[in-house]
């Protein structure tokens, strides 16, 4: 009798272990049709709709400029530190110390300004790195030098960025320092 009940149960295994591969297998296919019709329905929801221009009024800024120069660009991440700034603006001169701050790794933000002054047609002059890094960049009547460093406070501190920038305008506008037009 006992090895009758044990014959009952191994064929009652058996018996389960084949349903289960059988539904294994519907259930699979049912998956994967499910998969395929929610991909096609998805798809077919944007067939002839028109996807509309986003306003420039809505789109987050990626860049913020330093100071008034327009082509001079920083991650938005850094932040213009006003107290320690100054800057002079004369007839035939403009330029000053910008110093911003913000929560960005040196090697990146060095990275960040040489491919955004390069786009902003700056020439690349020289460039000195050992705790610091130092960049240096000129156009025809500007010059401008970068010091980028992180505060002592390591990981959690933040980097600044010192712009040393200037514009000689009356080279810009043919005026000699005095503001007169040259001959």
């Amino acid at each position: 009798m006992f090895l009758a009940q044990q014959d009952l149960i191994f064929s009652l295994e058996g018996v389960l272990v084949m349903q289960f591969k059988l539904y294994r297998k519907k259930i699979s296919y049912s998956c994967c049709v499910l998969l395929l019709a929610g991909l096609l329905g998805g798809c077919a929801s944007n067939v002839g709709q028109t996807i509309e221009p986003i306003n420039g009024s809505e789109l987050e800024p990626v860049a913020t400029m330093v100071e008034s120069y327009g082509d001079i660009e920083l991650p938005i991440e850094m932040v213009l530190d006003s107290k320690n700034s100054m800057a002079m603006r004369t007839d035939s001169f403009q330029g000053g110390i910008h110093v911003y701050r913000g929560r960005v790794q040196v090697s990146s933000l060095r990275d960040y300004i040489i491919a955004s002054m390069r786009n902003n047609k700056w020439k690349r002059v020289g460039e000195a790195s050992y705790n610091n890094v130092m960049l240096a960049f000129t156009k025809p009547n500007k010059t401008c030098m970068v010091v980028l460093s992180e505060s002592s406070a390591g990981v959690f501190g933040k980097t600044e960025a010192n712009f040393y920038v200037t514009v000689d305008v009356a080279a810009a506008s043919r005026l000699n320092p005095f503001g007169e037009p040259i001959k």
